[in-house]
């Protein structure tokens, strides 16, 4: 089975950066066509889809987050991280790892991690 665990503190002070840590089991990082998401959710708001690292390591960022994320992998440990920088409180926010499948069609976000809050506050 398929499980996504995020990881990473829970408070984070304003203009410092956001790090957290997805560790994927039941599936490699690494195969083909699958693609590696972190989504946030602000309290009170929907879902905001951040970006995403591919099974070949390339990496895909929302626009408007694109100047202050990064995305990156250790496929020997099966883990992937986003880094989020010069955070202030609007970035505080529950943040998830999901799994999406794409072979030229779209399948979906198929598993999620079961998310964690992170607060930026001095």
């Amino acid at each position: 089975q398929v499980q996504l665990q995020e990881s990473g503190p829970g408070l984070v002070k304003p203009s410092q950066t956001l790090s957290l840590t997805c560790t994927v089991s039941g599936a490699s990082i690494a195969t083909d066509y699958y693609y590696w998401n972190w989504i946030r959710q602000p309290p009170g708001k929907g879902l905001e889809w951040m970006g995403a690292i591919a099974y070949s390591g390339s990496t895909v960022y929302s626009p408007s987050l694109k100047s202050r994320t990064s995305i990156s992998r250790d496929a020997s440990k099966n883990q992937f991280t986003l880094q989020l920088s010069s955070v202030t409180p609007g970035d505080t926010a529950v943040y998830y790892c999901a799994r999406e499948y794409y072979n030229g069609t779209y399948y979906g976000l198929d598993y999620w991690g079961k998310g964690t809050l992170v607060t930026v506050s001095s």
